[in-house]
């Protein structure tokens, strides 16, 4: 029997993904001693259309392997490459926004010289892939800011919490400290499907009621 899956009304979620150049922060990542609690996956959802487009572009950024880790231990060593690459990859591609939906041409580039949220997270992801951490333990995540405006990040699952790697700004947080409302994530264990976000203390995930989610079963 096939699961049951989520339609999620965002249509225009991305084409007023937020973009930022050199982002002003520049500190450095605090660790706390008490982590908090860490994303909790709900209902499976359908993958944002352009990330399906992106997996047919970038099949080996959307490969699975079961027998990596699904987190990182957050050394000095690792919190050290989560800051250079977050730093850099903010840095060199200058923001533009897209109009996905009426250019084709508009889609998820690893490393193009300029680009949106979109564009700042998978090329993080790429990145980090490349320099030894295990793709199960970096998730694209999709969220809304507190201006209701839709936005990607990549979540860093590690021994100290989820951490987020964001274009807005060279500080890497916490999750349940960025203030956004948290949508869906990409699945730890293949990389080419999401789940809705389960609600969290403090009002961090939006519930299916917020969003109008529509269950369909097949």
């Amino acid at each position: 029997m096939a699961r049951p899956l989520v339609t999620i009304s965002l249509s225009t979620l991305f084409a007023a993904c937020l973009v930022a150049g050199n982002a002003a922060a520049r500190d450095r990542l605090s660790l706390q001693a008490d982590p908090a609690p860490a994303i909790v996956e709900a209902s499976p959802v359908l993958a944002p259309f352009q990330h399906v487009r992106f997996c047919l572009r970038y099949p080996a950024d959307c490969k699975s392997d079961s027998t990596q880790k699904d987190r990182i231990e957050l050394s000095e060593q690792a919190s050290e490459l989560l800051n250079r690459v977050n730093r850099s990859v903010n840095a060199a591609i200058a923001p533009t926004l897209k109009t996905y939906g009426t250019n084709i041409e508009d889609r998820w580039t690893i490393a193009p010289s300029q680009g949106d949220c979109n564009d700042y997270a998978v090329t993080k992801r790429h990145e980090l892939i490349a320099d030894g951490l295990p793709g199960r333990a970096l998730r694209l995540s999709v969220v809304k800011t507190a201006s209701g405006i839709g936005h990607l990040v990549l979540v860093v699952t590690t021994t100290k919490g989820d951490l987020v790697l964001d274009n807005l700004t060279d500080a890497i947080r916490s999750w349940q400290t960025t203030g956004y409302q948290w949508l869906k994530i990409q699945s730890a264990v293949d990389a080419r499907f999401w789940y809705e976000v389960k609600p969290a203390r403090g009002g961090t995930a939006v519930s299916q009621a917020d969003h109008k989610l529509h269950l369909a079963s097949r």
